[in-house]
């Protein structure tokens, strides 16, 4: 892999400001946020007043601590439009959640708060090691979800030649990738294990391929595939953050050059890491749930959001700005069986350790009496698809997760394209258990 790191004069002044200039420009925007919030969205007056604070009290950034959560029901309750704090007409693009789980949520932008969003995006795509000039293969979805036109407006921000290709069609993914010569590729880490399949699938060496960089995000996924990646394309693989409640990915990147987590885009986004039970602030260095605090957001501020995003805060690294740890998992897709905690990531760390497994799996839960049983769907590679070697991968898999997370689970190992591909975010968990 060709070193691709960015020059320091490449940086913006900000990235290597003192902890001390980074904080002052921090209390100031946070003081205008939370006033901004408080004066123009009716939910945060009534939240902040019934929890008896006023933005005028924050005179130190712990003091943030005082203010009240916000969380994802909150923006559902108010849908469509009552979170914003801009007239209607001064929001020049929508975006929204599924609303797989109830009605979607909302997020609006202003014309400022769009071009903010392309800047923490070029800066993100920079610290991935990608150059003004390069071309760039966008394969997240473009629509209502913030993953297509947040890297597209990144990528032209950054003065990069954009494919906005979205989802779907793999093979034709393949084939302009190479025709071309996309040196940085945008999309779900699952997604881009179909794409590696592909490349197999047409004989086509992918490490020969014109990719240099990876940037992959939207669901969680570990340092495991990220040396899966790295080795089948001899490409860089960095993991990028964001949420659309909080502006959509750009909040945090890994550098190519260190790869040691995420570093916080902290003159746009604060964050806290809290207790998820008990909502108290943790010191850094300790796993909890992430929250976030917009700084600059004019149509859509968002104060002390509850992410769900399970990290822990570091010191800077390759920038002075702070990193969060590779995502473990979401406090709210953590499965508990029979009374362990269990995250998606632990199993795909431990199957990717076995020989003759493909990476592609999903969990099924069912429930057996008063028993829950979790029963792991991986497929075989296809050079080790008969009954026996199957059967040994599937004992290996038993063994590790029995050593290592500490249950017993059940593991079907399919043959080849056994296991349903994902062209956008990887569906990890079917909840077949009885409701309560």
């Amino acid at each position: 892999m060709k070193d691709i790191a960015p020059a320091r004069h490449e940086l913006d002044p900000i990235e290597i400001a003192s902890r001390d200039e980074i904080a002052a420009l921090q209390l100031e925007r946070m003081k205008w946020s939370l006033r901004h919030a408080y004066e123009n969205v009716p939910f945060y007056t009534e939240a902040f007043d019934k929890a008896g604070v006023h933005p005028d009290d924050l005179k130190d950034l712990s003091d943030l601590a005082r203010f009240p959560f916000t969380v994802k029901q909150d923006l559902r309750d108010n849908y469509p439009f009552g979170m914003f704090a801009v007239p209607r007409e001064q929001v020049v693009r929508i975006h929204g959640s599924s609303g797989t789980t109830g009605k979607p949520t909302v997020v609006g932008y202003t014309r400022n708060d769009i071009d903010n969003w392309a800047t923490v995006v070029a800066r993100s795509m920079r610290a991935s090691g990608t150059r003004p000039g390069d071309v760039v293969h966008v394969a997240y979805g473009y629509g209502l979800f913030t993953g297509g036109l947040g890297a597209h407006y990144g990528a032209e921000k950054l003065g990069c030649t954009v494919v906005p290709v979205s989802g779907g069609m793999t093979a034709r993914q393949v084939t302009l990738i190479e025709d071309f010569k996309a040196s940085t590729i945008m999309v779900t880490p699952s997604y881009m294990l179909s794409i590696l399949d592909e490349y197999r699938a047409q004989g086509l060496d992918p490490r020969e391929s014109p990719l240099q960089v990876g940037i992959f995000g939207a669901e969680p996924w570990t340092n495991a595939m990220r040396e899966e990646i790295e080795q089948a394309f001899d490409m860089h693989a960095v993991d990028i953050y964001g949420l659309s409640e909080v502006i959509g990915p750009g909040v945090a990147n890994e550098c190519v050059e260190t790869k040691d987590g995420l570093h916080i885009w902290e003159d746009h986004f604060y964050p806290e890491v809290i207790d998820p039970v008990t909502g108290e602030v943790l010191p850094d260095g300790e796993q909890g749930e992430l929250v976030f605090t917009s700084l600059t957001k004019e149509a859509f501020p968002i104060i002390r959001y509850r992410t769900r995003d399970l990290t822990r805060l570091l010191p800077g690294t390759a920038r002075t700005m702070r990193r969060m740890e590779k995502i473990t998992g979401r406090s709210d897709d953590m499965m508990i069986i029979r009374g362990v905690n269990v995250f998606p990531t632990q199993i795909e760390e431990q199957l990717l350790k076995v020989p003759g497994l493909a990476p592609h799996f999903q969990i099924e839960l069912t429930r057996e009496g008063r028993m829950d049983e979790m029963t792991v769907h991986v497929e075989a590679l296809a050079d080790h698809a008969d009954e026996i070697a199957r059967a040994t991968a599937a004992a290996d898999l038993a063994e590790r997760i029995k050593q290592v997370i500490g249950i017993t689970a059940r593991i079907d190992v399919t043959t080849p394209e056994g296991v349903a591909r994902s062209q956008g975010k990887a569906q990890r968990i079917l909840d077949n258990r009885p409701k309560e």
